[in-house]
């Protein structure tokens, strides 16, 4: 297969290239969830390791906010504690991330993955109240922004909930379901891709500096440039190996050598599933849809993703 940089973004996928798009982002999604899954449990169940964790999930610039914790856990009656909730949550993220490496169950883990990651954006304990002086560490920044890597997770999910299980799936070689349609229209698809990737350079871009945003490297200016263009939908092949090279990089640097194989492998989770995304993106582009030329010329065939007339 050749490629060329600036080869026109293809409007529609066969079932087999589909089933190779939805491999590459179950791998990537499986090993996020394998990683946090794994890494919590391992310390929840431990009993010298249980009260730290659930202190760091618990603290003003943890996890959960005052909303959810009396939600989940307040009165002589809940039905849960910290610890039980973390165990419990640990399990189903390491379970779930193992079946997705495997190809088992992977619609319905999209479906409940692509909304329960909403959920971490919305238990975040923020304080953006202007004038409001806090002592303590607790998120300053608004929880949408600093959970923006939850929410482009989702629209992955999103994208794999249509697009079935994919390639070498426990789902389609026994189970005998999950296939993709004969040709996909990836116009959609990929501008759903290409979004869930940009938005989280765009915010590292515009907004480093600000209290807990993830940026990938110490040029926001370059950040916000490769988003940017990422969402305008041309220039896809650049900019998806220009984005790798910085979660790359931004992995590299992160892994400790006197670290353990798992904090490691937990530290660097999120980004295994954006390389995974880069990749699908530089191969198969981000689609027609929502493109900057078409919607300067067409705001409603830039919409449908459909081509323009010479």
């Amino acid at each position: 297969m050749t490629f060329k940089l600036f080869d026109d973004a293809p409007a529609r996928v066969s079932s087999a290239q589909a089933d190779m798009i939805a491999l590459t982002l179950r791998i990537g999604l499986g090993l996020v969830f394998v990683a946090g899954g794994w890494w919590k449990l391992s310390r929840a169940i431990d009993p010298a390791q249980a009260d730290a964790l659930v202190a760091k999930y618990m603290a003003d610039n943890g996890y959960i906010n005052a909303f959810f914790e009396q939600y989940l856990f307040a009165g002589g009656d809940a039905l849960l504690s910290p610890l039980t909730f973390l165990i419990l949550l640990s399990a189903f993220e390491l379970v779930s991330g193992l079946a997705l490496l495997a190809g088992l169950f992977v619609r319905a883990l999209s479906f409940i993955y692509a909304f329960l990651l909403w959920t971490f954006v919305i238990a975040l304990p923020v304080v953006t109240a202007p004038g409001a002086e806090i002592d303590g560490a607790t998120h300053f920044s608004p929880a949408l922004l600093v959970q923006i890597r939850d929410v482009g997770l989702s629209g992955m999910f999103f994208v794999l909930l249509n697009l079935g299980s994919g390639a070498f799936s426990a789902d389609q070689m026994v189970l005998k379901r999950g296939a993709a349609p004969s040709e996909v229209d990836w116009n959609a698809y990929g501008l759903l891709l290409r979004l869930s990737v940009a938005a989280v350079f765009i915010v590292g871009g515009f907004f480093a500096g600000y209290s807990y945003i993830k940026i990938f490297v110490d040029l926001p200016i370059l950040m916000a440039v490769i988003g940017l263009v990422l969402a305008s939908g041309h220039g896809m092949r650049p900019a998806a190996v220009a984005a790798f090279a910085c979660i790359a990089w931004y992995c590299v640097a992160k892994i400790g050598l006197d670290a353990t194989f798992w904090n490691n492998f937990n530290a660097i989770k999120r980004e295994l599933a954006f390389l995974a995304a880069c990749a699908v993106l530089f191969v198969y582009q981000g689609g027609k849809a929502f493109r900057l030329d078409g919607l300067y010329q067409s705001p409603v065939s830039a919409l449908l993703g459909r081509r323009q007339s010479a």
